[in-house]
């Protein structure tokens, strides 16, 4: 088992956000986690990463427990985290953004250049390009090939397609099902035609608990049969 999410309760002050949150994932899987916003979603891919302690619960990766520990210790065990606001380093260059997440891993910036341009070529012409003329698609590939320097064990996405186009939600799509069996995800998602074709397992969230865990492959393939969970 890559990662064990066990009875997690996590708290924003005296409000308390995921109540008793269970989650196993093995190697070389894709999991979704699924919910209407304010769900807890964020917040437990946040706890995963090293960004929240929990109150109570435990988070153990590769069998060693990892809650509560720096999070630049999390991110040199080989977990990284895509953030939901496409959060890109806009005065720089692509080549630039690319380059401090190299500087931070080792890699060398070749090497940070090679997995953007492996998952989407096109990234290969806007490397001299800001950051902050990119689309929002642009901006979610970099975040992803960004993500993908060091050569990470488990990524964290956070809702990936969220505020794109169609055709653009079809090239991120595209691109995590190039990665997927080779790098192990947790992916938050709430377009569940997404889901439908991503997923080998889906956690459904409401207020803070998991409801339901649907494993059958079928079952996922036809979001209409769970979206009254939501």
């Amino acid at each position: 088992m890559l990662l064990t999410v066990e009875n997690l309760d996590v708290c924003y002050g005296h409000a308390q956000v995921l109540h008793g949150v269970s989650l196993r994932l093995n190697e070389g899987e894709l999991v979704c986690v699924v919910g209407r916003n304010g769900a807890g979603k964020t917040t437990l891919l946040k706890t995963i990463g090293g960004f929240m302690s929990p109150t109570s619960g435990t988070v153990d990766f590769r069998g060693e427990r990892i809650d509560g520990i720096p999070l630049e210790q999390v991110a040199r065990m080989g977990i990284k985290y895509v953030y939901q606001d496409k959060r890109v380093f806009s005065e720089l260059t692509v080549r630039e953004n690319l380059e401090l997440a190299a500087y931070a891993t080792g890699q060398s910036l070749d090497e940070a250049v090679a997995k953007v341009v492996a998952i989407h070529p096109k990234m290969g012409t806007l490397l001299n390009s800001k950051a902050k003329g990119l689309s929002g698609g642009e901006r979610q590939i970099l975040l992803i090939g960004r993500a993908l320097v060091g050569d990470p064990q488990l990524l964290l996405v956070d809702e990936p397609t969220e505020g794109l186009a169609a055709i653009i939600i079809g090239e991120i799509i595209d691109i995590l099902l190039k990665m997927k069996n080779r790098i192990t995800m947790v992916v938050v998602e709430q377009n569940l035609s997404t889901v439908a074709r991503l997923a080998d397992r889906v956690y459904v969230m409401k207020e803070g608990v998991f409801s339901h865990e649907i494993d059958d492959k079928k079952t996922i393939a036809n979001p209409s049969s769970y979206e009254d969970q939501l």
